[in-house]
């Protein structure tokens, strides 16, 4: 068994207020949890009303479908929301 873990740091440069910031996370978060059926969660940040670090973690019996299925909820987050990705890191255990 291979689980696949992506690490993102985000900038919302629009969000004036905490609030703003976990409305825009728990949109991403349901919707990125519905279409994918992955586990996330905000790792770092929390009390930062621009920047915030999330964990998402898929597992699978073999390492290329964990790979594949994180590289496109990458691409769907970059896409899709209102702010910019720092950086991302992905580690298989």
């Amino acid at each position: 068994m291979v689980i696949g873990f992506l690490i993102l740091e985000i900038h919302f440069p629009y969000s004036q207020s905490l609030k703003e910031k976990r409305k825009e996370l728990n949109r991403l978060k349901d919707r990125i949890r519905q279409k994918y059926n992955v586990a996330m969660a905000e790792l770092d940040f929390q009390n930062t009303w621009q920047r915030t670090k999330i964990g998402i973690v898929s597992l699978n019996s073999q390492k290329i479908v964990v790979a594949n299925l994180l590289h496109k909820i990458l691409q769907d987050i970059e896409e899709s929301i209102d702010g910019e990705i720092l950086s991302h890191e992905i580690h298989f255990f």
